[in-house]
Order: structure tokens, then sequence, then C-alpha cells
């Protein structure tokens, strides 16, 4: 029972010893050893012997310590926009490395890129509107909604456009992109005007840019668009008669693929704190905080960094089912997904 008592003493010890080493000067600690064997006995070097043998448990409980402290990972596919601000502040001021993520943001310049990468695996998740998550789910891609985000669209009248309601939009020139978040905006604001689709022309203009240059030429008449565009057109004279902000319309959020939701959970949660956090830090600090990210990731031309209105930024919430069910009726109505599509667990 003695040899018992002392061992787990000497075990504990050097356990200490072991996990802490490291701190220690090391000289002050092999010169009292050195002392100190002078009077050890044989029963002591023949304890210290049957402990050398379990020494490699200490290093192995410090190895899994250390294991446990490596940060989660995620990779998250977003175009340039106001919707994916907070998650870009999160991580350049270091948030997400303090919560122990780390997460890696791939920019595109094309959704049809972006989408591609998300089905290949290439990112995990994506930042996307309603429309194209769900159509996406209805053609058998396993996702799921994780939040929405607070990203907006303005519907935005020409130089010579000079009507003052909406109502005046009957009979004009609206550029679309069909079927896309954008025609689906451009309904939800006619629809709000009392006005039927008949009732104005819709010309497609896919390319974001180009929808601004035809406004700026008066070839179209109004065309809903995000920011940079907003401010863009808006500096240079033009109009806007409604935001989606306005009509209390949220039209976009963060989705990642089930695996990596079922296997990443602890991962998207970190995402999610920081998300908030990084809402926090943008509310509380002047523009200069966050000058350079408006412009590197968001792409606002400097001149204008100034001018641009961001989004009335909130903590992070889940897509509201009467948001999403609208958006699926619209689908459905466009006959964009099958007729017993429901939406279905799409938020996670």
């Amino acid at each position: 029972m003695l040899f018992v008592q002392r061992y787990k003493l000497m075990y504990v010890i050097l356990c200490i010893f072991v996990t802490h080493f490291d701190t220690w000067d090391t000289t002050i600690v092999f010169h009292n050893l050195e002392n100190a064997m002078k009077n050890f006995s044989f029963f002591t070097l023949l304890v210290l012997a049957v402990l050398s043998i379990t020494l490699s448990s200490c290093g192995n409980k410090k190895s899994s310590a250390d294991k446990q402290k490596e940060p989660y990972t995620l990779s998250l596919g977003a175009m340039p926009s106001m919707d994916y601000l907070p998650f870009v502040v999160a991580q350049k001021t270091g948030i997400y490395d303090s919560l122990g993520l780390k997460l890696e943001i791939v920019k595109f310049y094309s959704p049809n890129e972006r989408d591609a990468a998300f089905h290949s695996g290439n990112v995990e998740g994506t930042v996307i509107d309603y429309t194209g998550a769900a159509m996406q789910q209805a053609g058998g891609i396993d996702l799921q909604l994780v939040m929405r985000l607070d990203g907006y669209f303005r519907l935005v009248m020409s130089k010579d456009y000079t009507g003052e309601s909406l109502e005046t939009l009957k009979g004009k020139n609206l550029g679309i992109s069909r079927n896309t978040v954008i025609e689906y905006t451009t309904d939800r604001i006619i629809n709000t005007a009392g006005l039927e689709e008949s009732e104005i022309t819709k010309t497609e203009v896919n390319k974001i840019p180009l929808r601004l240059e035809m406004l700026r030429s008066g070839q179209i008449d109004a065309a809903v668009l995000p920011d940079p565009f907003i401010t863009i057109a808006m500096a240079d004279g033009m109009m806007s008669l409604v935001s989606t902000q306005d009509l209390g319309i949220f039209v976009t959020g963060a989705m990642f693929a089930g695996r990596v939701i079922r296997e990443k959970q602890e991962a998207i949660d970190i995402l999610l704190r920081g998300y908030d956090l990084a809402v926090d830090y943008v509310l509380s600090h002047d523009r200069k905080a966050i000058r350079n990210i408006l412009i590197e990731d968001v792409g606002v031309p400097e001149p204008l960094v100034d001018d641009v209105i961001l989004p009335d930024y909130t903590h992070g919430q889940k897509p509201t089912i009467e948001d999403l069910q609208q958006t699926i009726d619209w689908l459905h109505a466009k006959k964009l997904v099958p007729s017993d599509y429901t939406g279905k667990d799409l938020i996670r």
C-alpha cells in the first residue's frame, strides 16, 4: 500500500513536470534534481524507473489538448455585396480568430461560377438569394439556409423619370434578369403598386453594369439594383422610389451543404456568433473603421464610400416562413420548381 501511495504521488509530480516543463527555469530544475539524486534510495530509483514508462501518457494528454485547440474551418462563397459585409468584418478584424474559426471567403463575380463551386464542393456554403436556394433544393441539392441576411435592393429610376409614386410605373420599361431574385423583387414591387405584370414592359438585361448603363442612357425607365450600384446610380443623379427594406422584404441568406451542416455544427454556430459580433462592431464604429472593406470587398468606389447607405444590420435570424413561402409561390407561378415542391427542410 505504501508503495502504491508513493507511486501515485511521484506520478502526479512527474505529470506536472512534463506538462509545465516549457514554463520552468530548467537550469534551476536540473540543479535541484542533481542534488536530490545524491540522497535517493534504491527504492526511489526503482519507482522512477517504473514511472518513466508512464511519461508518454502525460505527453499524450498534452498532445490531445493541443489538437482540441486547432481552429474550426469553413469556406463561404459570395459575390461582392452588402449581404456578406459582416462576415468580412468578422474575418478581417480578428473576431473569427478569437472564436476559434478559420473562415475562408471566396469571391465570385458570376452567380453561375459561385453555384458551380458550391455543387462541386469547392466552397461549403454561399451567400445566396432565396429563389436560388429553393431552385437548387428543388433540383435535388442537399442544402439548408442557416440565416437570413440584411442586404437590400432598390428600384432605381432613370434620370428622365418624372413620376413620384410606384403607380407611375404603369406602361414603363423595366430592366430585369429573368427567373432570378431581380425579377422576383421587381414583381413584388409592381404588385405593391397595385399593377399587373402585363401593365409594364420587361427588358432582359442580365449583367448589372449594363443595366446601370442602360438606365443612364434612358434605354430603360427603371431597374432593381443592389449596392454598390445603387450608390453609383444615385451619385449620378438618379433617384429611387422604394427598396426591399422599405417593404419589409428579405430575399437573401447564407446556406450550407447538408453534409457540412451535419458534420460542422459547432463551426456554423461560431460563424453565426461571429456575425453578430461583427454587426455590433459595424454599429459601434464610424465609417473609417470599415472603409477599406467597403472599397476592396464590397466594391464601393472610393469617392462614394461616405455616401453608401448601409443596410439596417441586425443579429442573425432565421428566414421567416412567410418570406420563403412567397418566394416558393412565385417560383411555382413561373414553373421554375416542380408543382409538389414545398421547401421542406430548407431552413436549418
